[in-house]
C-alpha cells in the first residue's frame, strides 16, 4: 500500500493553498473515479485534499437569469433540480445517461469534469500509455482501439474523454468557474479540456492550486429546445461510443440558434463549430443537417477498427436535430 497524506479543507482558500503547496496532490470529492484509479495504482497522489464539505453544494439562479451549479453538487441532485430540468434539459438528460444511480449519488460536478479516460491501456500498468507515463508509447494505437478517438487525436494518444455531462455543458456555452491561489477565473466549458498533442498527460487547463468552484449555465441557452443522445454497447452503465448534445432554435422556418457537441469521438467534448455555422439561416431539414455534419466530420481520422464512429455520430446528430426541429414550441 502506498501511504498518502489526507487534508480536509474547510474553505476554498485552504483547499487551493494545500493543492498549490503539495505537488502531485489531488482533490477528493465523491471519489468515484479517483479512488478506483488509486486502487489500480494509476493514480498515486502524495496528498488527498477532501473538498466534499466545502460550501459548493447548491444550485441557484443569479440575478441575470443564469444558473450556478456548485462544484460539489451531486450529479443526481443536479439532474433532478427544477432549474436544470426545465431550462436545460440537455444537461439533465446527459447526467442521467451516465453511470448508475448509486454513482450519480456520489459523483460531483467538479469531479465529473476531472474524471480521467477509461482507456484500458491507461488503466493497466503493464501496458504502455503516454497519458499515464509520458514517453512510454500508446498501446491502443496498434492494439484494441474500437472505442477510441476519431477526431483531434495525436500520435501520442487516441483516448476519449468519458464525461456525458461535459458534452452537454459544451453545447450550452457553459462556463467553468475556478478559484486558485492567484484568484478567480472562468473558462468556456468547451475549452476546459485539452486535446492530447504532445502532452496527453495534461487533461485540462486547470493550473496547480486551482479548484473547480462551479459551473455557470448562461441565460441565453435557457429554455431553448435541447436534447442529449448516447449510443453505447449496452443499454446502461456503459460509456459512449458516440454521443451528441444539441441546442436548437428554429424561427420562421430557419435555424436561428444551434449548438452541437459530440462525445466519445475525441480527447474532449467536440464542439461542431463548422456545422453550427453552416446551419445558421438554413431550413431545418435532413438535407441541411447532413450537409453540415458531413463537413464537420470530414476532419475525422479513424483508425483500423473505429471508422464506424463517424457514421454513427452523423446519424445520431441528424436524428436529434430532426426531432428538435419537429417538436412543437414550448408553451
Amino acid at each position: 500500500m502506498k501511504p498518502f497524506r489526507y487534508v480536509r479543507a474547510y474553505s476554498i482558500e485552504e483547499a487551493a493553498a494545500a493543492h498549490a503547496g503539495r505537488p502531485g496532490s489531488r482533490y477528493l470529492g465523491g471519489g468515484t473515479n479517483l479512488v478506483d484509479l488509486m486502487k489500480l495504482g494509476v493514480e498515486r497522489p502524495g496528498t488527498l485534499i477532501d473538498v466534499s464539505r466545502l460550501p459548493l453544494d447548491t444550485v441557484e439562479e443569479l440575478p441575470d437569469g443564469s444558473v450556478m451549479a456548485g462544484g460539489t453538487v451531486r450529479n443526481s441532485d443536479l439532474a433532478a433540480h427544477p432549474l436544470v430540468r426545465d431550462r436545460y434539459p440537455v444537461l439533465s438528460q446527459a447526467l442521467l445517461a451516465g453511470a448508475s444511480g448509486q454513482l450519480r449519488n456520489m459523483a460531483t460536478t467538479g469531479g465529473n469534469l476531472l474524471q480521467r479516460t477509461r482507456c484500458p491501456y491507461f488503466q493497466d500498468l503493464s501496458k504502455p500509455c503516454n497519458k499515464r507515463e509520458p514517453g512510454t508509447g500508446c498501446g491502443a494505437r496498434d492494439g484494441v482501439h474500437r472505442d477510441h478517438a476519431v477526431l483531434g487525436h495525436s500520435p501520442q494518444c487516441i483516448a476519449t474523454h468519458p464525461s456525458d455531462m461535459a458534452v452537454a455543458l459544451a453545447a450550452l456555452d457553459a462556463q467553468v468557474e475556478l478559484h486558485g491561489v492567484r484568484g478567480r477565473r472562468t473558462l468556456p466549458a468547451a475549452e476546459f479540456h485539452r486535446l492530447p498533442g504532445g502532452r496527453p498527460d495534461q487533461d485540462t487547463e486547470l493550473a496547480p492550486g486551482e479548484l473547480i468552484t462551479g459551473v455557470l449555465l448562461p441565460p441565453g441557452s435557457a429554455r431553448l429546445p435541447s436534447a442529449y443522445r448516447k449510443a453505447r454497447d449496452r443499454a446502461s452503465y456503459a460509456f459512449a461510443l458516440a454521443s451528441v448534445a444539441v441546442v436548437l432554435d428554429v424561427e420562421d422556418a430557419v435555424v436561428r440558434h444551434v449548438r452541437i457537441a459530440f462525445g466519445g469521438l475525441a480527447h474532449r467534448p467536440w464542439r461542431a463549430r463548422q456545422a453550427e455555422e453552416m446551419l445558421l439561416g438554413c431550413p431545418p431539414n435532413d438535407e441541411a443537417f447532413l450537409r453540415a455534419l458531413d463537413a464537420e466530420l470530414a476532419a475525422a481520422e479513424p483508425l483500423r477498427d473505429n471508422a464506424f464512429k463517424v457514421r454513427l455520430a452523423r446519424n445520431l446528430a441528424c436524428d436529434v436535430l430532426g426531432r428538435l426541429a419537429a417538436a412543437p414550441p414550448a408553451s
